[in-house]
C-alpha cells in the first residue's frame, strides 16, 4: 500500500525515501537490461523510473506492440518484472508527452498527419514552432484513449498494492512548458471557444474586449491584441490556462482509473529550469498548480537542471522546494521526478563537467527540506534505435540527439560506470544509511516566511508586438520571487536562516511573523491588501524592489503606497557614465557604501530612513503601519548576510542557526520529527575548507570550537536521532550504518584542534575498543572519541549500563536537546 499522509510517503506502513535512477529500456538492448538494472542496485538506488514513450511502441500502419512482438525491447512488463526480481520499485511515466529528446515529445507521426487540427496556432495566427498540441482536443484525447487502453493494463497488473512494484504513475510531462518556451499560446479554435465561455463566466459578460468572447472577431481580438486589451488578456491567459490544464490531468486520470491504475499516486512533472537558472521554475507550479494542488492521490515532482551546485544554483533550487511546498496541502510530500545527475557533458564533446560532488550537495539539500522521492535523470545512458519509418529528417532515429544519448549520466551509453557514478552512488548510500529519520523529519523554520506571488509567474505568454504585455513580464521577471540577483533568498541563507513559503494569492502569512517579498511595480490588488493587512494586525513586511503602482493588469493601483503614506519617484538606473552608490543608516549601519544598478526615490511622510544613494536621495524606508512594520529597500543591492540579517533583526526575526566562516559558502539547517529526533545539515558548498562554530537555539555547539567542513561536502549530524535503540545527541559524525551491535560513522568532522566525536544518551553501555576512546559524565552520557587515522564504529550493549562514571568538567560535555 502506498500512501501520502504528512508529507511522507509510506510504502506498506514504512515511511520512505524513494532514491531511483532514470533507465530507458527503450534505448538499451533487451540483453543489456539486466547489466543496467545491477548497476543500479550497485549503486544503492531504490526504485527505477522510466518513460514509456507512445512513438516507440507504435508500428507505422498504427497499431501498438507494448509485448515485445515486433522488438523485444517492446517488452515493457518484462523491464518491470526485471526491477522487481531486483527489489526495485518502478515509476512508470508513460505520456502521453514524455519529452526526452524524442521527436515529437514522443507522439507518434501519424497523429499529427491523421489530425492537423490538433496543432495550434499561436499569436497573429503563426503556427506553433514547437510539436504541442491543444490537449483537450477531441481527436488527441481519442487517440490518447488509444494509447493508454494499450499500455496501462500491463501497469495496472503490476502495481504495488496488487502485489507488484509500480509505486507510482505519472500523468503526461511537462505540460504546458512547450508553449512558454516557445511564446506561443495554444489559440486553437476549439480552445478559444473554451477561452470565451470562461471568459464570460469572469466577468458576468461585462468584460473588458470590444467583442463577445466567441462570437465573431474573437479569435483576431485573442491572437492579435490591441493595447487596449492586451493586459487583462495576459492576465486572463494565464489563469484561464491553470483551469485548462487541470482539466486536462484530470482527463488522464479519469482515463488511467477505468483501465484500472488506481491506488498509487499521480505525479505532475513540473518544469521551469531555463539556462541553468531555476529563477523561472514557479512558472511550470503557477501553469500547474491546479491539476495537483489539494486533490488527493496526486503529487507533484520538480524538474531541474541547474548544473554545478554554487551559491546561485542552491539558492534557486532552496526557492523551488520552499515554492512547490506552499501549494501543497498537509500531506502532499516533496518529490523530484527529474534530478539533473552527471557530469552535464550531454553533447558528449567535453564541453562541460560538474565537480562530481554536484549530485551530492543537491541532494541534501532536497532532503532537509522535505524531498521523500528523488529520481536521478538520466542515470543511465543508452542507444537511440532506428525509427521504423523513413522520416528523412538527419538520423532517422528515435531521438533527435542521435545514435548516442546519456553520455553525461552516471551510466553511459554502452553501460560503462560514468564519471559521476562512483560519487553519486556514495550519495545514495548516505541517504540509505539516513532514511529511518529523514523519511519522517521536516525542516525547521524560523519566524520568516518567502512570499509566492504566483501571478507574478504567469509571464508565459506575451504578445511581440504589446508593449504592454512587454513591459509586464520585464518588470514581473526582474524583481519577484528571490529577488533580483537572488538578493533576498541567498542572504538569507548565509545569514543561517530557516524558512518557507507562502502563497500569498491563497492565504496570509503566520501571524506575527517577517514576510520577505521581492517586488516590481507590478503587484496584484489582492496581494497588495494582503501584506497591508499581515503588517496592521502586528505582522512584519522586507520589501525588496521597487514599490508597486500597478495591478497585473497595467491600471494603476496604489494600496501598499497609500497605507505606508509613501511617495516615490522614477527608478534611476546606471549608464556608462552614471554610477549610483548606497550608504546605510540606523539599524542599517554600518555598512560599506555599495554600488547598485539601480535605485528609486522614495519620499516618506514617517518611519525611519535606512538606506540613501551617497547624495541623501531616500531608497530604503523603515515604515510604521498598524500594530507592524514594513521595511522597503528600493534599491538592487548585491547579497549580504550582514545587511539584510540587520533587517530581519530590527523586525524581529532571529535565526535558529547561526554559523561563523570565513567566507561564504555553508548552508545550515536543521530537522526534527513528531518523536523528539533532530538533526543538523551542513552543507559546504565552496571549494574551500571551512572552519565553522555552528549554534543552535543559542547554545553553542562544540564548545563553540569550530567544526572542520571539507571542501564540496555535506553532513547530517545527530542532534537526538535514535540508531540502533540507543539515541545519540550530539557529535561530529554522520551516520553511516548499523550493523551487528555497532554503529558505523563517516565523515567524522574534526572540532577545533582534535578529533570528532559522538555523544551518547544516558542508559546503553559502549563497549571497549582499541580505536576509541570513551569519556563518561556524571549523568550517564557517554561520549566516543576515535584514536587518530581511526574509523569510528561504536559497539554497543543495549542490555547494561555503564558503572561508576567518572565525572567530567561541565564544559567539556556538549549536548543539543531535542526541542519539545
Amino acid at each position: 500500500m502506498i500512501e501520502l499522509t504528512h508529507k511522507q510517503v509510506v510504502v506498506d506502513g514504512t515511511p520512505r525515501i524513494v532514491m531511483a535512477g532514470e533507465v530507458h529500456y527503450f534505448r538499451v538492448a533487451r540483453e543489456e537490461w539486466e547489466q543496467r538494472l545491477d548497476l543500479v542496485v550497485e549503486a544503492g538506488l531504490t526504485a527505477v523510473a522510466s518513460y514509456i514513450p507512445w512513438v516507440f511502441h507504435e508500428l507505422p500502419d498504427g497499431t501498438i506492440d507494448v509485448e515485445g512482438r515486433t522488438r523485444p525491447e517492446r517488452d515493457v512488463g518484462a523491464f518491470i518484472d526485471l526491477c522487481a526480481e531486483r527489489g526495485l520499485m518502478f515509476i512508470a511515466r508513460p505520456g502521453p508527452f514524455v519529452m526526452a529528446e524524442l521527436k515529437n515529445e514522443g507522439i507518434p507521426f501519424r497523429v499529427y498527419r491523421e489530425h492537423p487540427e490538433v496543432v495550434p496556432v499561436g499569436w497573429d495566427g503563426a503556427p506553433a514552432p514547437s510539436r504541442t498540441v491543444d490537449y483537450l482536443a477531441p481527436a488527441f484525447l481519442e487517440e490518447t484513449r488509444r494509447w493508454y487502453e494499450a499500455v496501462l493494463p500491463l501497469i495496472a497488473a503490476r502495481l504495488q498494492p496488487h502485489g507488484g512494484n509500480v509505486v507510482m504513475v505519472q500523468l503526461d510531462n511537462e505540460v504546458g512548458m512547450l508553449a512558454w518556451v516557445t511564446n506561443s499560446p495554444d489559440l486553437t479554435d476549439h480552445l478559444l471557444e473554451h477561452l470565451g465561455r470562461w471568459v464570460d463566466e469572469k466577468y458576468d459578460g461585462a468584460g473588458p474586449y470590444p467583442v463577445a468572447p466567441g462570437g465573431e472577431g474573437w479569435a483576431e481580438a485573442v491572437r492579435s491584441p490591441s493595447e487596449e486589451w492586451a493586459g487583462p488578456l495576459r492576465r486572463d491567459l494565464g489563469e484561464f490556462m491553470r483551469d485548462r490544464f487541470a482539466d486536462y490531468v484530470l482527463t488522464l486520470r479519469a482515463m488511467a482509473e477505468g483501465l484500472g491504475v488506481r491506488d498509487v499516486p499521480f505525479a505532475v512533472n513540473i518544469h521551469g529550469t531555463e539556462g541553468g537558472s531555476g529563477t523561472p521554475f514557479p512558472i511550470g507550479i503557477s501553469q500547474l498548480v491546479n491539476t495537483y494542488s489539494g486533490i488527493p492521490g496526486m503529487v507533484s515532482g520538480s524538474d531541474h537542471y541547474m548544473g554545478e551546485a554554487t551559491l546561485t544554483t542552491m539558492s534557486d533550487l532552496y526557492v523551488i522546494n520552499a515554492y512547490m511546498d506552499a501549494v501543497h496541502d498537509a500531506d502532499q510530500p516533496l518529490t523530484s521526478l527529474e534530478f539533473e545527475a552527471g557530469s552535464g557533458d550531454y553533447g558528449a564533446g567535453a564541453e562541460m563537467q560538474y565537480d562530481p560532488s554536484t549530485a551530492d550537495l543537491k541532494t541534501r539539500l532536497c532532503l532537509a527540506q522535505g524531498n521523500r522521492l528523488i529520481n536521478y535523470y538520466l542515470f543511465a545512458g543508452g542507444i537511440n534505435p532506428p525509427l521504423d519509418e523513413v522520416v528523412d529528417d538527419g538520423n532517422d532515429r528515435l531521438s533527435f540527439t542521435g545514435e548516442r544519448h546519456g553520455t553525461a549520466a552516471p551510466v553511459g551509453p554502452e553501460g560503462q560506470r560514468g564519471f559521476a557514478f562512483e560519487a553519486t552512488a556514495r550519495t545514495v548510500h548516505a541517504v540509505n544509511a539516513n532514511e529511518p529519520w529523514l523519511a519522517v523529519m521536516d525542516e525547521e523554520h524560523d519566524d520568516v516566511e518567502l512570499g509566492l506571488v504566483l501571478d507574478a509567474y504567469a509571464t508565459e505568454y506575451h504578445h511581440p508586438g504589446s508593449a504592454l504585455m512587454g513591459d509586464a513580464v520585464d518588470d514581473l521577471s526582474q524583481h519577484r520571487g528571490a529577488g533580483q540577483r537572488r538578493v533576498l533568498v541567498r542572504s538569507l541563507l548565509m545569514a543561517g536562516y530557516r524558512f518557507g513559503a507562502v502563497h500569498l494569492e491563497e492565504r496570509s502569512p503566520r501571524r506575527g511573523s517577517v514576510l520577505a517579498l521581492g517586488t516590481g511595480r507590478y503587484l496584484a490588488e489582492v496581494v497588495q491588501q494582503r501584506v497591508v493587512a499581515h503588517a496592521e494586525a502586528g505582522g512584519r513586511v522586507l520589501l525588496l524592489g521597487p514599490v508597486p503602482q500597478l495591478d497585473l493588469d497595467g491600471t494603476p493601483c496604489h494600496v501598499l503606497a497609500d497605507a505606508l503614506d509613501l511617495g516615490h519617484g522614477e527608478v534611476v538606473r546606471d549608464t556608462g557614465h552614471y554610477f549610483p552608490s548606497v550608504v546605510a543608516h540606523g539599524w542599517a549601519a554600518p555598512w560599506p557604501e555599495m554600488r547598485v544598478g539601480w535605485r528609486q526615490e522614495l519620499r516618506p511622510n514617517r518611519g525611519d530612513v535606512v538606506l540613501t544613494d551617497v547624495y541623501g536621495t531616500v531608497c530604503g524606508v523603515d515604515v510604521p503601519l498598524g500594530d507592524g512594520r514594513v521595511v522597503v529597500l528600493a534599491a538592487e543591492l548585491p547579497s549580504n548576510r550582514d545587511l539584510f540579517g540587520r533587517a530581519l533583526a530590527a523586525l524581529g526575526a532571529a535565526p535558529g542557526v547561526s554559523t561563523t566562516t570565513p567566507f561564504p559558502g555553508v548552508i545550515t539547517t536543521t530537522t526534527s520529527s513528531e518523536d523528539g529526533q533532530r538533526a543538523l545539515h551542513l552543507i559546504n558548498i565552496s571549494g574551500a575548507a571551512m572552519p565553522t562554530t555552528v549554534t543552535v537555539d543559542g547554545v553553542e555547539l562544540f564548545d563553540g570550537r569550530p567544526l572542520h567542513v571539507p571542501a564540496r561536502s555535506g553532513h547530517v549530524l545527530p542532534l537526538g536521532l535514535d540508531v540502533g535503540g540507543v539515541r545519540l545527541i550530539g557529535g561530529s559524525g554522520e551516520v553511516a550504518g548499523v550493523e551487528d551491535g555497532a554503529i558505523r560513522f563517516c565523515s567524522l568532522l574534526a572540532v577545533g584542534d582534535g578529533p570528532g566525536h559522538v555523544d551518547i544518551a544516558p542508559g546503553t553501555a559502549v563497549l571497549p575498543d582499541d580505536g576509541y576512546d570513551i569519556t563518561p559524565f556524571a549523568d550517564g552520557t557517554v561520549r566516543v572519541t576515535p584514536h587518530e587515522g581511526a574509523t569510528l564504529v561504536v559497539r554497543l550493549d543495549t542490555t547494561s549500563t555503564l558503572v561508576d562514571p567518572t565525572p567530567a568538567e561541565p564544559d567539556l560535555h556538549i549536548e543539543a536537546s531535542p526541542r519539545a
